[in-house]
């Protein structure tokens, strides 16, 4: 399991900062302002989210991507029930961010093995492996990060601030959220398990 969390120079830190308390908090979300911590790009696609009724055929390929995902994802998790309020809140979290959902699965089979409770060496906690510093980042003391909705809020919105860093090179967006940028151990070892177990063709 990597044990390693983000590193960021401070500068960077207060940026992420800000895009992770607005998305945080939902409910500011569409009227917030583009500030440092945003790309235009992402804030669109976030407002988009949520001012923009789905299209029926996205619904129905929703469906269909979670019936699949539904069968792969019980050699993990044997409670349907379980198993279908993960896959909404990993189909939510990955949408308000800007990500795949394949991906954001593939990166907590390595990261956890959906394990919400998962506690690394480093300390990492949670779906994600979220380090808890970034609960004092954004001046949230109060945040569960085995809580799997905001584990899965914070690993998405740290997973797309790399991605808008790195001008959406998925690669490096991967080695820095694991910590080990300029290495590409971690990214192969995520898309790998994309590849294998959670890459659903069109």
């Amino acid at each position: 399991m990597p044990v390693a969390g983000p590193r960021l120079p401070r500068t960077a830190l207060l940026s992420l900062a800000i895009l992770g308390s607005a998305l945080l908090m939902a409910d500011s979300l569409a009227r917030a302002d583009t500030g440092p911590g945003y790309s235009a790009p992402l804030h669109q696609t976030l407002e988009s989210v949520l001012d923009t009724p789905r299209p029926a055929i996205d619904l129905w390929a929703d469906l269909q991507w979670r019936s699949t995902m539904a069968t792969r994802l019980s050699r993990y998790i044997e409670d349907p029930a379980r198993r279908s309020r993960l896959l909404d809140n990993i189909q939510q979290e990955a949408r308000l961010a800007g990500l795949a959902p394949g991906i954001v699965m593939a990166l907590i089979q390595v990261e956890s093995a959906f394990r919400s409770n998962a506690v690394s060496s480093a300390g990492a906690q949670g779906l994600m492996q979220v380090m808890p510093f970034w609960v004092e980042a954004l001046g949230r003391p109060e945040d569960d990060l085995f809580d799997p909705l905001l584990n899965l809020r914070y690993g998405c919105t740290i997973l797309a601030h790399y991605l808008d860093v790195e001008d959406g090179d998925l690669t490096r967006a991967l080695a820095r959220y694991n910590g080990s940028r300029g290495e590409t151990w971690y990214p192969e070892r995520v898309m790998r398990a994309w590849r294998q177990h959670w890459w659903q063709p069109p």
